[in-house]
């Protein structure tokens, strides 16, 4: 049997492959149970969580006023899409005097990679 080899695709193979290593080990290090794991893809579920995830991801840190007005949501929503995510494990809070931003966690990096690669 003869195999071709595409370097494109090896090249997308390889990077699916280390993917999904590091979100199995991630998996396997921090989640105990299947209600862990409910909760950690309950997190990133929403489109607009997603979205949040990718400006978190290409950017720096960002308050809920900043999020809600670069995807034009109201601030409610925004806040509570965040909450989702800091719940999951993906978003990490810090206070910054009277505000907080928030980031992304290496969690939360990872899983907005693998989510890339299934488009």
């Amino acid at each position: 049997m003869i195999i071709e080899k595409n370097n494109s695709f090896l090249s997308f193979q390889e990077h699916w492959n280390k993917n999904l290593i590091k979100i199995t080990a991630m998996i396997k290090e921090s989640l105990k149970s299947y209600r862990q794991l409910e909760r950690l893809v309950r997190g990133f579920v929403n489109h607009r969580r997603i979205e949040i995830m990718e400006l978190l991801y290409n950017g720096p840190e960002l308050s809920v006023v900043e999020i809600a007005e670069n995807l034009k949501i109201n601030f409610k929503t925004a806040s509570e899409y965040i909450r989702r995510l800091a719940i999951a494990g993906l978003v990490l809070k810090r206070s910054a005097g009277a505000s907080v931003q928030h980031k992304l966690t290496e969690k939360g990096e990872v899983v907005f990679k693998f989510l890339r690669t299934l488009e």
